[in-house]
């Protein structure tokens, strides 16, 4: 008989494999939690993990036990009260010194399973309604990229980063600790020499002799410190870091007219979120600006931006306006990568689409790394679409999709931002 004993140590990840049993048993549940989640939280907070609430009566499972079949005799020793074929009645109220009141019901319960979603795992939920390829969700919920920096020096590495500069400056502070003393013991010895000399001291004087022999010892042990040596070496470390060290801003605009119902800006704000994991990959920093607009604009918040109430007509060129006046004041000079995403239905104003167009191409484009328009509609192209597609032709960092379920939110995201053919 063999016995295999697994002396490995038990590691945190030992419940992993339960752990996704569970996940899958409880999909619709943890489905249902996180579409909630999602519509309750803010776009910079997604990547977040969250804690999930399943009823306990989902997560009931099946007991076994042995049976009393067939007729008991049973014996209750010290029963003064009952007797045979009496029926105890359950108490009522509870019990105990707590300040809390007690519930008047027969029933007991039981608290809801709470559990807690890593970032990973949140992520996975989100992106399974938008029909992201795999390798996209690994690379959006996982991926980071890093880029080499310099940081200081090492006193060993390969011949090809060897700082000469460095290296020789510790080369020539080693040489003048090292025969600074000898230096100082060949400057008087020279001295005392020349003295001799001077007063008249024959060559074969002891005394000249000796000095002699000193200058002699002193310069071979000068000379006999080496120019540079190998622990004089110093070699540029470097060091991996997130890449790129810069910041973005994006600017999500959207329609809040009559038209836009609660699912077409709930479409709209997965499309947001989407967007912000993106740029997310390649800026150390962003900042989002919510621009909200009917017949006037106004920047808000994101709760604002998502859940007022307040609607009316439908005058584009306003949010333009306040977008243009936005990036003038805080994300000019260059210093900002502006990315604006706009949703709508796009029903508006004759005469306010002309506008429109006219300002993306003479004010708006000039200034932002890529303009995305989204129109959310189940319905033909409007008036807004008939005149950003003017647009196309004047720029390349402009571009426009249609959404018509949630199910095509990912095709065109990777549309919008696919890889140009230079």
């Amino acid at each position: 008989m063999t016995y295999l004993i697994d002396r490995r140590l038990q590691s945190k990840n030992k419940s992993a494999v339960n752990r996704e049993r569970f996940l899958r048993r409880y999909k619709g549940q943890i489905k249902d939690a996180v579409g909630r989640a999602i519509k309750g939280r803010s776009i910079t907070d997604v990547e977040n993990g969250e804690k999930v609430s399943i009823p306990v009566k989902d997560v009931g499972e099946p007991s076994f036990g042995h049976a009393h079949g067939g007729v008991w005799e049973v014996v209750n020793p010290g029963n003064k009260e009952y007797l045979k074929g009496d029926q105890i009645a359950r108490p009522k109220g509870g019990g105990g010194s707590g300040r809390g009141k007690a519930g008047n019901s027969d029933e007991t319960t039981e608290d809801d399973f709470i559990f807690e979603l890593s970032r990973e795992e949140f992520m996975n939920y989100f992106f399974e309604d938008l029909e992201l390829p795999h390798m996209v969700k690994t690379q959006l919920t996982a991926t980071t990229e890093f880029k080499n920096q310099r940081a200081g020096y090492n006193m060993s590495g390969t011949p090809s980063n060897i700082h000469v500069l460095r290296s020789l400056r510790g080369a020539l502070g080693r040489r003048i600790a090292v025969g600074g003393g000898a230096r100082k013991q060949l400057a008087q010895a020279e001295e005392d020499l020349a003295a001799l000399l001077l007063d008249g001291a024959a060559e074969d004087d002891p005394l000249v002799v000796e000095l002699r022999r000193v200058i002699h010892h002193l310069h071979t042990r000068l000379l006999a410190i080496p120019f540079i040596d190998p622990f004089d070496l110093r070699y540029s470390n470097r060091i991996k870091v997130p890449k790129p060290m810069t910041q973005a801003v994006m600017f999500c605009i959207m329609d809040v007219s009559g038209s836009m119902d609660e699912s077409r800006k709930d479409t709209a704000k997965r499309f947001f979120i989407l967007l912000y994991l993106f740029l997310k990959r390649a800026y150390d920093k962003i900042e989002v600006v919510f621009i909200r607009h009917h017949t006037a604009a106004a920047e808000v918040d994101e709760h604002e931006f998502f859940n007022s109430r307040e609607s009316g007509g439908t005058v584009v060129s306003s949010a333009l306006h306040l977008l243009n006046t936005i990036i003038d004041e805080r994300y000019g000079a260059g210093q900002w990568n502006s990315y604006v995403a706009q949703a709508s239905d796009g029903d508006n104003w004759d005469n306010d689409s002309v506008l429109c167009r006219q300002l993306l191409i003479n004010t708006i484009l000039p200034k932002v790394q890529y303009y995305t328009y989204v129109e959310i509609t189940d319905g033909p192209q409007q008036n807004l679409w008939e005149q950003y597609a003017g647009v196309l032709d004047h720029h390349a960092h402009f571009a426009m999709q249609k959404i018509v379920t949630p199910a095509d939110i990912y095709p065109v995201f990777r549309e919008l931002f696919k890889k140009q053919v230079k």
